[in-house]
Parts: structure tokens; sequence; C-alpha cells
């Protein structure tokens, strides 16, 4: 019997239930239309006992963004071992994974849903971008970032940010070939700043010496080399002569 069920359960137990079949719910349609009826029949208990872990549909749905931000916060960790490009690829892949599986709610955690404007949504959707700024850092390598490759990686968390965000409207490109595209967008973002500032330049340097030839940094020198009519001589990432990028 659900009544036994019930009483067995703690309270914490029992939030984070409820967090996570609101989650659960809000993964499949906006959280404008799920009710708290369907919340707590979807969870075996009573509209009142929902109440009586949340004052509103407002704090639960911010219980479950925050679950939400901790997750999608998460996908952006990734071990500091092997070339850039194919660590960005991979965590633009478990990134899109949770795009994919929550749409709607990452939607209303990026846009604001329900909570907009308010300042406990908006703060965790700036923790989220943070936490992948700084786990970009600390794949360069680089503790006192100078301004220009601030602005690159912050504008890159919000690319992707956006890119997500467009894509779920119709799902119309491959989402593994947009995955390579955000990746090859970095390097392209990082290209131009290294040919404004000497720092960048120096920074970029390095991380295209340890590319690949065959990894995403070197498949998008090989694509934009095809494109100039005559070209074809640089056929690895790692063999750029660094004037170029000076």
């Amino acid at each position: 019997m659900t009544t036994g069920v019930r009483r067995r359960m703690g309270v914490e137990e029992r939030r984070q239930q409820l967090i996570g079949v609101a989650l659960e719910l809000f993964s499949h349609r906006s959280p404008d239309d799920v009710s708290i009826d369907e919340i707590a029949a979807a969870a075996g208990i009573s509209r009142p006992l929902v109440y009586h872990y949340f004052p509103g549909k407002q704090s639960l749905y911010e219980a479950a963004l925050r679950r939400a931000a901790d997750e999608l916060a998460a996908r952006f960790r990734e071990p500091r071992e092997g070339p850039l490009g194919a660590r960005l690829l991979r965590v633009m892949g478990r990134f899109f994974d949770f795009v994919d599986e929550h749409g709607p709610g990452f939607s209303a955690l990026m846009r604001g849903g329900p909570a907009v404007g308010s300042s406990t949504t908006n703060a965790m959707i700036d923790e989220v971008r943070q936490a992948a700024y700084e786990q970009i850092l600390a794949h360069l390598g680089v503790e006192r970032p100078p301004a220009r490759l601030q602005l690159v990686v912050r504008s890159w968390v919000s690319l992707a940010e956006s890119t997500a965000l467009i894509w779920l409207d119709g799902r119309e490109i491959p989402r593994a070939e947009l995955e390579l595209q955000l990746v090859h967008d970095f390097a392209a973002l990082s290209v131009v700043s290294a040919a404004y500032d000497e720092e960048m330049a120096g920074i970029l340097i390095r991380i295209l010496g340890d590319e690949p030839a065959d990894g995403p940094f070197g498949e998008l020198v090989g694509r934009l080399v095809a494109l100039v009519p005559g070209e074809g001589k640089v056929s690895t990432v790692g063999k750029m002569p660094a004037q170029r990028l000076r």
C-alpha cells in the first residue's frame, strides 16, 4: 500500500523523490504546463502532501532546477589528459546528452521558465556558466587568464548554450555535427583573438602543438585549407608556423 511507503520515507528522502519526479516531468514538458496535481500523482502522494514539503510550485521548480544545474555543471568536468580538441569534443557530447534528455527542463533553466527574473534562478544559471568557464580554463592550464582569453572562453560557453537552445527548437542539424562544430568554434575564436594579442598567440601555439592531425582541430585546418584554391600545404595542426599567428 502507498500509505506504508509514505510512512517509511523520511523528510529529505521524500523531498528528493519529489524533486526527481518534477525534474522528470520538466524534462518532457515545459514547467509551466506541469501541475502540482500531476507531480503528486506521479509521486504516488496527495496534493496537500506535496505542499507539506514545498510551499508551492515555485519552490519545487527551483529545487528541481538546482539539481539540473548541478548535473549540467558536472558535464563540463573532464580528465585533463590528451589533446584539448578531443577533450572538448567529449565535453560537448555529455553537454548535448543532457540537452537531449532534458530539453524543456534545459530551456527552462537557461531561459528562466516560470521563475524568469528571480534572483535564485539567475544565480543558478550563473553558477553553471562559471563552472563551465573554470573547467575550460583548467584544461588550458592557465591560472591567470589574460583578458582576451577570458573573452574567448566566456563567449564560447555562451555560444554553446545558445546553440543548444536553437537546436532544440527543430533539431535540424545532426547532433554529432553540431558538437564538432562547437569545438571548431572554440578554435576559431582562439585564432581570431591570437591575431590581436601576442599572449593569446603563445597560448594557442602551445595548444596546437599537442594536437594530432586527425583530431578535431586538425580536421578544422583541413576543412579551411580545402576552401582556399591552390592551397594544400598545411596537413597537420602541429606543423602550423608560429609566425602566422603573430
